[in-house]
């Protein structure tokens, strides 16, 4: 007897294979496995073979098979999820080196013997099985005559039946080719299961064993083999119950045999929360029996949450963790260094607002238990570099393992791992877009590339497992990286640590909700402002320059008589219309003016910042409109200045080939390009510290790309201008009215970065069957939901419209596979409308649900033409427009006549010829009289694979020679960016003269903390007078505000580290410090390094209060804060003369 023997009498070669899969289940699981699988390929190719109401997928695999919406949709959830199953051991079968459990062999079987089943039940032309037929593991039987496989062996048979195998795809190709048997074995079968549909299946196909195995097949992913008796249902003592015992669903056991992890499975239709208690207890028990407390897990094969309740509360999370994860999640309870006490790698970071950065994360990680930080840094502050020494951090403290940084351009991957390998060699930095194989500590990559990486798998495990990383640092994190990326931060369950150069009253609100942050606090923030202030970066001199051309188009009748001639003879398009006037957004778009691009690069090449004693104008970026702009100014430079033969201005875009090489040639101090052309792709990102001139010649509205634009001049440059004189601003021409806009400070908003077109189609669709339900049921229609639409062929009422909407949603949830990492989340709700039967009737919550976590979730149908789908969404608005009797409808309606107007001239074309009574009818008013949402659904599926053949308007640029007006320039003060007045001039020139004659006696005695005497203060302010520097007006004030000279050329010298510590060290002789105390008196140190003594005020403000809110009354005792403000007031002494 035989579980499959209802096979024999029509499908005795599928009977075949499951004969061996049910022979070996006992004996040789890893063969009964591989079997289960050949048994699943015959009987799904049989029925796309035979059954004509299967569509072929782009590939004829068995996963592309079982996963085809067509397939889905007549199997239904129960036999596809089993599918699943049997693919998934079967793989592991043939794939994996570890030992089979018998216990997967014996699912693969029971799986299959209901795979087969349904099989039977639809197709079977004679006697269909009993509905009550069930599978008897007791006729397994225990040995076998077929002799054990080795992997190898089953490898090696997988490629043999592979090749013998027909091809579905080259057998259906050509449906009218298809021979006569076939026809007529097709349209048997289609007869046997339209009887079958007429028989209630009452097969009890045992759906939720089949769910809550999907946790056993979690669990093997993350690389548990589940192959011992204790890994399951494992006997515990001590609970709180009559019988003080209890059963634990799965325990993940270490290799000294105490418990790592526990899983406590709940069914499908509960929450896994509810099991939150019982797994507490589960954990107590095992922590009492072993010594050692287990991560808590609990789940319902949907959601799944995490718990170390030794540090964080319950968390969501995508999967399990490894076993080397856990082993290290327990080890660090005990090894974890207080990151409060570890000392920052000065050889890092050096500056103080990084080291309160670093500080600030690593409270929130360590005091607060949070798990996200946000980071708001300007441009050129050392993001990177402070990321870095946070990371060297956690490495140090056991905190971090493996540490993912995500850049969004390959160009800034390349440039971070450089900087990772100069001051973090250790970790052994992997760039994942070129090394995708290769292993280290830190890794660093794409968003696209690590999209691609967490779906890979290797022996039936992830690479990229939940608990793989231990930090991931987003660079420049904004809302749209995290609407197009937000799954890899879901997937991934670490610390989070985002950068971005926005000013923190810019950064999107959504973005700090992301990061569980009130909207405008960052966890730390150093912005432009201050960083220009320290003297960390350089200030703007921003520069607006009127170009009539730009700012206001141009007019025909505004042109000389010899620009009207030359107008007039312009071909403009190809029916020889000529326009009165071009609009300002069309210059340097399609209209490219000599004149205009003459005029700017003449007012850059003189007015621009000049190196080289003055002889050469310094590094430049101009930011063009698009690659035709960019190509244009560089044959405009070349045409005027061709003594420079074509190397000192160069395009530099995405679409240039080599152009590492070109950015690294003008990252050269002295090399060629000195002018760099870009577009978009030197907006962000590029660190050349040499830039002195940054050209607006496009338009920009967004805040954070204007920022990040003006980024790129602020970094400092020494000797820039010669022994001594180094970069202390940078000039931003603007000549499209960016900074009159900025200067505003406008309330803008970067905004949503939109939907994808095919998530916009979806909710449109959502919406329309929202809309046509309401007026339905407001029309007493309550029967359509009983209509079926495959009764109609194009839709004539709004009730079968309806239905086909919902049917076409259907088939895109059906088509979604649950396995990958971004639908999983969503798995619950992709399987619940991937039934037909979900779509009947949307309640509220339905479309909110829909709309929600649906979708735009990716799916596996065979992708359409953008052409098409845009086609899609002009028709559904229109519907919409009908619907809801919107004004948009006489626009919308316009499109549609031009599209017609274009696709008749393709009358040649035998498909567009067979539509064109109507083509013509909607160019036509009487057609749009009354019409109707199931008239425009006929036009949609007509015409939307015809609109492709419409040629491309592609506009032909236009090179023009009209005389451009430019206006005077005018400096415009930016937000938080005041020009700087004489008296600031004035200290930074003293600062640098005093830093260059370190060596003179009274400014070593002032750096080193000796006292002055009153011929130290004449010598001083005589070497000032008669440097030229400052008069004696200057001089004087200088000793006015800062009570004496001393104190004045002390706050620009700083003192030595050394002095600075040996001043200090009377305060911590005698005392031992905890390690908030020893942090604030280095905090002093760092101070007085930098500014040369310090007021008593300034411990009672950040980054003093960062450490300890009250100042040092929280740290210290009321006679140690005296002895403090004395070292200080001492300190302050030595600068003065009594």
């Amino acid at each position: 007897m035989s579980n499959f023997d209802f096979l024999t009498s029509e499908w005795k070669d599928i009977h075949e294979a499951a004969s061996k899969a049910e022979s070996t289940a006992m004996t040789d699981p890893r063969t009964a496995c591989f079997y289960a699988r050949r048994t699943l390929e015959l009987a799904v190719s049989w029925a796309f073979k035979y059954d004509s109401g299967l569509r072929l997928p782009y590939q004829d695999n068995i996963s592309a098979l079982i996963h085809e919406p067509t397939f889905k949709q007549i199997a239904g959830d129960a036999v596809f999820n089993k599918a699943k199953v049997i693919v998934t051991l079967g793989n592991r079968a043939v794939h994996n080196h570890r030992p089979i459990p018998q216990n997967d062999a014996l699912v693969a079987v029971r799986e299959l013997f209901h795979v087969c089943y349904w099989l039977a039940h639809t197709y079977a032309r004679q006697d269909r099985p009993a509905s009550g037929l069930t599978f008897d593991a007791s006729q397994l039987p225990t040995s076998t005559p077929i002799p054990r496989q080795t992997l190898e062996q089953l490898q090696s048979l997988s490629s043999q039946l592979r090749e013998r195998d027909e091809k579905l795809s080259t057998l259906l190709a050509d449906k009218e080719s298809l021979d006569a048997e076939l026809i007529r074995l097709r349209a048997e079968v289609a007869e046997a299961r339209r009887a079958a549909a007429a028989v209630p299946d009452d097969h009890d196909y045992s759906e939720a064993e089949t769910r809550d195995y999907f946790i056993d097949l979690l669990l093997k992913k993350a690389g548990w083999p589940l192959d011992q008796p204790r890994d399951r249902e494992f006997e515990i003592a001590g609970m709180p119950n009559n019988q003080g015992i209890g059963f634990v669903d799965y325990v993940l056991w270490g290799d000294d045999g105490k418990p790592l992890g526990l899983v406590e499975a709940k069914r499908t239709r509960r929450s896994p929360r509810e099991g939150q208690r019982q797994a507490e207890l589960y954990a107590d028990c095992l922590e009492q029996m072993f010594g050692q407390r287990p991560v808590i897990f609990y789940s319902n094969g949907y959601e799944h949450w995490m718990w170390d309740n030794l540090n964080y509360p319950p968390r969501p999370v995508q999967g399990f963790y490894k076993k080397a994860e856990l082993e290290l999640l327990i080890q660090r309870r005990t090894t974890r260094r207080s990151l409060a006490e570890a000392s920052i790698s000065e050889v890092i970071v050096e500056r103080y607002y990084q080291t309160r950065a670093i500080r600030r994360i690593c409270e929130t990680f360590e005091n607060d238990h949070e798990r996200k930080s946000l980071l708001v840094m300007a441009t050129g502050s050392g993001k990177t570099r402070t990321v870095i020494a946070l990371s060297d951090l956690l490495l140090r403290c056991n905190w971090a393992k493996r540490i993912l940084f995500l850049a969004d351009r390959v160009a800034l991957v390349s440039q971070a791992v450089g900087v990772f390998k100069k001051f973090l060699t250790d970790s052994s930095p992997v760039n994942l877009v070129t090394e995708k194989d290769a292993e280290g500590r830190v890794f660093v990559s794409t968003y696209p590339t690590m999209m691609g990486l967490i779906n890979d798998a290797k022996d039936g495990q992830r690479r990229f497992g939940v608990g793989h990383f231990d930090l991931i640092i987003i660079d420049e994190a904004h809302r749209s990286v995290y609407q197009k990326y937000r799954s890899i931060f879901d997937y991934f369950d670490s610390l989070l640590v985002g950068l971005t150069a926005t000013p923190k009253d810019e950064v999107d609100k959504n973005t700090y909700g992301l990061f569980d942050l009130e909207t405008g606090v960052p966890t730390d923030a150093y912005d432009l402002e201050e960083a220009v202030r320290d003297g960390f970066l350089v200030p703007p001199r921003a520069v607006s320059v009127p170009l009539k051309f730009q700012r206001d188009g141009i007019k025909y009748d505004d042109l000389s008589e010899e620009d009207k001639d030359e107008w007039d003879a312009l071909e403009w398009d190809e029916d020889g219309n000529r326009p009165d006037r071009v609009e300002a957004a069309a210059v340097n778009k399609w209209l490219f003016n000599i004149d205009t691009v003459d005029k700017v690069l003449q007012h850059v090449m003189t007015h621009g910042l000049k190196v080289a004693g003055g002889d050469r104008l310094g590094k430049t970026i101009i930011f063009a409109k698009n690659q035709h702009h960019a190509e244009f100014i560089a044959d405009r430079f070349n045409l005027n200045y061709p003594h420079y033969k074509g190397e000192f201005a160069r395009v530099i875009t995405f679409k240039t080939e080599y152009a590492q090489s070109l950015i690294d040639d003008f990252s050269s101090k002295d090399k060629a390009p000195h002018i760099a052309i870009s577009v978009d792709m030197l907006d962000t990102g590029i660190d050349v510290p040499e830039v002195v001139n940054l050209v607006f010649f496009k338009i920009v509205r967004s805040k954070t790309k204007f920022w990040q634009m003006l980024g790129r001049g602020t970094r400092l440059c020494k000797n820039l201008f010669g022994p001594g004189k180094d970069k202390d601003s940078f000039f931003v021409f603007d000549y499209c009215q960016n900074l009159e806009y900025f200067s505003q400070d406008p309330a803008t908003t970067d905004g949503a970065s939109g939907d994808s077109l095919g998530k916009r189609l979806f909710k449109a669709r959502l919406e329309l069957i929202g809309e046509l339900d309401s007026k339905l049921a407001a029309a007493g229609n309550k029967s359509v939901v009983s209509e079926s639409p495959a009764a109609y062929g194009e839709p004539r009422t709004e009730a079968t419209l309806r239905l086909s909407i919902a049917e076409l949603l259907q088939l895109e949830v059906a088509s979604m596979n649950i396995d990958n990492f971004v639908v999983r989340p969503y798995r619950r709700a992709v399987e619940k409308y991937a039934r037909p039967d979900a779509w009947t009737t949307l309640s509220g919550e339905a479309y909110t649900e829909l709309a929600g976590d649906v979708a735009g979730l990716p799916t596996e149908l065979e992708a359409e033409g953008e052409e098409a789908k845009r086609f899609d969404m002009l028709i559904m608005n229109l519907q919409l427009a009908v619907l809801k009797a919107e004004p948009s409808f006489a626009r919308l309606c316009e499109q549609v006549k031009s599209i017609a107007g274009l696709l008749e001239e393709k009358s040649a074309i035998p498909m567009v010829q067979d539509q064109m009574p109507l083509i013509q009818d909607l160019q036509t008013d009487e057609w749009w009289q009354d019409v109707t949402t199931p008239m425009l659904e006929i036009v949609r599926r007509r015409l939307r694979l015809l609109v492709r053949l419409i040629d491309k308007h592609k506009r032909t640029p236009i090179y023009t020679d009209f005389e451009d007006e430019m206006g005077e320039a005018t400096e415009v003060t930016l937000p938080g960016f005041a020009p700087p007045d004489q008296w600031e001039k004035f200290r930074a020139k003293t600062q640098a003269f005093l830093l260059a004659h370190q060596q003179h006696v009274t400014v070593q005695k002032l750096r080193t903390n000796r006292p002055l005497t009153m011929e130290d203060l004449e010598d001083l302010e005589r070497l000032l007078m008669e440097s030229g520097i400052g008069g004696e007006e200057e001089i004087s004030r200088a000793k006015s505000e800062s009570q004496g000279l001393g104190l004045f050329v002390r706050s620009l010298v700083g003192l030595d580290r050394e002095a600075a510590k040996e001043a200090i060290a009377g305060f911590l002789s005698g005392k031992t410090l905890d390690a908030n105390q020893i942090e604030f008196v280095n905090m002093v140190v760092n101070h007085l390094t930098q500014f040369g003594m310090m007021d008593a005020s300034l411990l009672y403000e950040s980054p003093f209060t960062d450490l300890a809110s009250e100042g040092p009354e929280g740290l210290f005792s009321s006679p140690q804060i005296d002895e403090l403000m004395a070292v200080l007031e001492r300190v302050k002494a030595t600068a003065l003369v009594a």
